[in-house]
């Protein structure tokens, strides 16, 4: 009888990991909680990490069909002043691919269409994963059980796998900002692919998408918890009067398509990505803060690396020790960035500070935006077995 793998959650680091382990020959299931497997979030921004992951899970000629190239853009003040410029030509020379732009609901559905239907279970949730039985592991979920080689758990910042296996960690915390987010009702003239404005203590920006459509998200330094009765009311009315587009941006959109989030992460950094035979992956071992446009990515190359590490090494428990000394300091390398590009980007307030990074960032030659985008994407899967 062949390997077998349960994937606890189906998002897109799930479906992922799924479509890896099938490509090695594994038999497996992937088990989502949500009544409907589909996810529901705006946009995503795929670095070149990402794309190589996807490439090597045999859908990135899929997704780069899908999605819009994103070449052209970078980050300005609320006024329009531009503070730095992305050179998307740039980083396609430098990596083989520019930045990508696509909606997180087409990238979820070209995963799913890359696994067979009869290997999704939806609408159940898992209930306990027995560990006693090594070297088989239990999952239960309704009904039903399920005895396997391999559990992932892709099952989110909130993750009661997580929980289950290092009670002691104190989960997520708030990063201190909360973000609204939405994609346009229809295409919207846009002068550039992507851009980022930054205020005192806040964030629009937008990614734009092949059909003409983009997504557009605003962060606000906020409390925890803090909803508004008219969302995007509430976003016209701290941004309304930025630059153009974004007004166009939320004229074109819909009351009901937005979605309002608390930031969280991870920020005590788990001291293994695998436990037993349970193996930890995308947010449920690492989440962190959308600064950097790594969140997805990451979950990506943990994907094709879990895949990897399965196809040659021997036994699961020493391919699993190859992923977490693979994963773990690189993942929490990046989260520990995406923080510190927070504090010094969306959420500084203070105008001395913000004169500062403003000045330092116009005086910055063009190359040094190209090098921090490097910095974290240019990373290549490992052999396969």
């Amino acid at each position: 009888m062949g390997s077998s793998a349960v994937v606890v959650g189906g998002g897109i680091g799930g479906l992922a990991a799924a479509i890896g382990l099938r490509l090695i020959g594994w038999e497996t299931t992937v088990i989502e909680r949500a009544p409907v497997l589909d996810d529901a979030g705006a946009g995503i921004s795929l670095h070149a990490n990402g794309i190589r992951a996807l490439e090597s899970l045999g859908v990135g000629e899929a997704v780069r069909a899908a999605a819009r190239p994103q070449y052209t853009g970078g980050t300005r003040t609320p006024d329009g002043r531009r503070l730095a410029r992305m050179d998307g030509a740039a980083l396609e020379r430098e990596l083989g691919t520019p930045i990508l732009g696509i909606p997180r609901a087409t990238l979820h559905r070209l995963l799913r269409e890359a696994l067979p239907p009869e290997s999704l279970v939806i609408g159940a949730e898992v209930t306990s994963v027995d560990l006693s039985r090594l070297p088989r592991v239990r999952t239960t979920f309704g009904d039903s059980t399920l005895d396997a080689d391999l559990v992932v758990a892709a099952d989110g910042i909130g993750s009661r796998l997580r929980t289950r296996l290092f009670p002691g960690h104190p989960g997520p915390s708030y990063s201190g900002s909360t973000v609204l987010r939405a994609i346009t009702e229809r295409p919207v003239d846009l002068r550039t692919d992507f851009e980022l404005t930054w205020g005192p203590g806040a964030e629009f920006g937008h990614i734009a998408f092949a059909d003409g459509r983009a997504e557009w998200h605003a962060v606000l330094n906020a409390p925890a918890g803090v909803r508004y009765p008219d969302p995007l009311a509430e976003v016209r009315r701290r941004f309304g009067d930025w630059h153009a587009p974004i007004p166009a941006l939320l004229a074109a959109s819909r009351p009901e398509a937005v979605l309002h989030h608390d930031v969280n992460e991870l920020v005590t950094p788990l001291p293994s990505y695998a436990v037993g035979r349970v193996a930890l992956l995308g947010d449920a071992a690492h989440a962190m803060t959308p600064n950097l446009g790594q969140g997805a990515c990451q979950a990506l190359e943990d994907a094709a690396t879990l895949a990897a590490a399965l196809s040659t090494e021997p036994t699961v428990e020493s391919a699993l020790t190859r992923y977490d000394a693979a994963r773990r300091p690189r993942a929490q390398s990046v989260a520990r960035a995406a923080r510190q590009a927070g504090r010094m980007g969306q959420q500084l307030s203070h105008p001395m500070a913000i004169a500062l990074r403003n000045t330092a960032l116009r005086l910055a030659p063009s190359r040094a935006t190209v090098r921090t985008i490097l910095r974290h994407a240019d990373w290549t899967p490992p052999r396969w077995g």
